[in-house]
């Protein structure tokens, strides 16, 4: 465990940040919190390096550790706690985390602290897909219908309980890894095994009854970035989905509108406040993603955490309320400042090759990016290989990102199509091939 300190001569309250991941998914939310906080950051684990490489110019110290290990990191975090009390008259206000595989290690963290949090258990809840399931089901917060299966035949079994088509999906990931549509009992073998197949090093949780087989939803695919403080939960962003790769669920691209009617929707508010309620979690940002089906709001999943594919940017962009920040006063048990700015339209839209390939070079011409272009970018290095959904997944598949705003929707999808055009790919000859 390494203690590394950076000077920061100023009143902010300190904030123990979890983990960090990368800057092309992260910087925003570092930027914002910085404004207010002296975050330290608990950075390491499963291979990960201890050290910090973009974070440097938002943190004023760091700690070497396991980020999986909540006994070593509670033990780390008091004698930082005591440290910080001696030298600067404020100990550590708030625990801060949007790593999927680490928010329930940081919600004990902070439990242990008696720092504002939800409870773990409850973070736990939205981790375990199955758990969330049952937690809704007895309190009858409409979703789809599910079963957690160890084996094929169960899967089967289950598929022709529910009825065709199901969905298939792993018990605890995110990020849509592993998840596929399935429309007859022929694909059950290949889905499960599919399901299963997705193999990250960093999460912990085995489960014998490992896959999901659910209720297909048809009607449009929404997330809500929401508050959840003082006993309430307010919906802070709406973005609506594109999704692409059937029967994969790949998500392409997302978009806010900062007027969106859904933002003051009793019904949806009705089933977003008991789905919370069913949970335990009443503290800290979270992001659902549900359905419109059948004329009901029904929860896909909820995810104790903020949002990614930068959509708590997109909804700063849109409405003008920083969730990024609200995340980081509730976790410092500050009310959030959620006063709405003027409304705009914002959108990402994630780049994808044609089909499987070992690309050379991606060239971007800037000076063909439209004025509404607020952001454009690559997400990985060349030369790589790269596979489409459903062999590759999420930030395997993703070559770039575009983020547009502009006042209509119709400006900003066409904002984005122009920019998509700015971006050529080089295909690898053998020979250039890695």
């Amino acid at each position: 465990m390494v203690d590394v300190e950076h000077p920061a001569p100023d009143d902010r309250p300190f904030l123990i940040q979890v983990s960090s991941l990368s800057a092309v998914a992260r910087e925003a939310f570092a930027v914002s919190v910085a404004q207010r906080y002296r975050v330290w950051l608990f950075v390491g684990g499963a291979g990960r390096t201890q050290t910090v490489t973009w974070e440097g110019p938002y943190i004023v110290g760091h700690t070497g550790i396991d980020t999986q290990d909540a006994p070593a990191m509670i033990e780390a975090a008091r004698a930082l706690d005591a440290r910080l009390r001696a030298e600067h008259g404020r100990g550590v206000a708030g625990v801060v985390c949007y790593d999927e595989a680490r928010i329930v290690d940081a919600a004990a963290l902070a439990a242990a602290l008696g720092l504002p949090t939800s409870p773990p258990e409850a973070v736990a809840r939205c981790r375990d897909k199955h758990a969330t399931r049952t937690a809704l089901a007895a309190a009858d917060v409409p979703q789809p219908r599910s079963r957690a299966v160890a084996d094929v035949p169960q899967a089967v079994a289950a598929a022709e309980a529910i009825g065709y088509p199901v969905v298939i999906k792993p018990r605890n990931l995110a990020a849509s890894f592993g998840v596929l549509r399935v429309d007859a009992p022929d694909g059950i073998a290949a889905a499960h095994a599919h399901a299963l197949s997705i193999d990250l090093p960093e999460e912990k949780n085995r489960y014998e009854a490992g896959v999901l087989v659910e209720e297909y939803l048809d009607g449009p695919e929404i997330s809500v970035d929401a508050a959840c403080f003082d006993g309430r939960v307010v919906p802070l962003g709406v973005a609506h989905k594109e999704l692409g790769f059937a029967p994969a669920f790949e998500e392409v691209g997302h978009l806010v509108d900062g007027a969106d009617p859904l933002l003051r929707d009793p019904d949806l508010l009705a089933v977003l406040t008991g789905a919370h309620a069913a949970l335990g979690f009443h503290t800290g940002v979270t992001h659902t993603e549900l359905r419109h089906s059948r004329g009901v709001w029904k929860v896909v999943e909820v995810n104790g955490r903020l949002g990614g594919g930068l959509i708590p940017h997109l909804d700063r962009l849109a409405t003008g309320v920083d969730v990024n920040l609200a995340a980081a006063d509730i976790a410092a048990g500050r009310t959030p400042e959620l006063t709405p700015g003027p409304s705009r339209v914002a959108a990402i839209q994630f780049l994808y090759p044609d089909h499987d390939m070992t690309i050379a070079e991606i060239r971007v011409d800037t000076a063909a990016l439209p004025p509404e272009v607020e952001r454009a970018g690559l997400l990985a290095p060349t030369p790589r290989e790269v596979k489409l959904p459903p062999n590759g997944q999420a930030w395997e598949s993703r070559i770039a990102q575009i983020v547009a705003v502009a006042d209509t929707e119709q400006d900003c999808r066409a904002a984005l199509e122009v920019a998509a055009k700015a971006f050529t790919v080089i295909p690898a000859t053998e020979e250039s091939a890695p």
